[in-house]
Formats: structure tokens, sequence, C-alpha cells
């Protein structure tokens, strides 16, 4: 996927996703100046998201 569809698929804006990649928050690899993600990559973040969120609350 490429950040324009990545950033859709988890509800974020474009920029948002650009600075996490930057700060290394998300799994990511470039071809050229390309930015592109695994779907797989991105599924995975998002359960850690889920399960830190969880036991946020679980507190």
């Amino acid at each position: 996927m490429n950040v324009k569809e990545a950033a859709a698929y988890i509800g974020a804006s474009e920029y948002k996703l650009r600075e996490m990649v930057r700060r290394k928050l998300i799994g990511s690899y470039r071809v050229g100046n390309r930015i592109l993600f695994r779907k797989e990559a991105i599924d995975a973040w998002i359960l850690k998201q889920e399960q830190e969120n969880s036991s946020a609350f679980s507190n």
C-alpha cells in the first residue's frame, strides 16, 4: 500500500502516517522516494495498539 491507501486503511491523515514512519512507529519500506506498507505490517500495528489500549484500561 502507498501512504494514501495506508492512511485511509487506519483512519489517519497522510501527514500523521508520514510522521509515524519518520519516528519509526509503524513498519514501512521505501522504493526510491515512495513509502510503502505491507498490509500485514499495518494489521500487526493495529493489533499492538489494541493490546496496549486494552491493558491501559485494565490498570
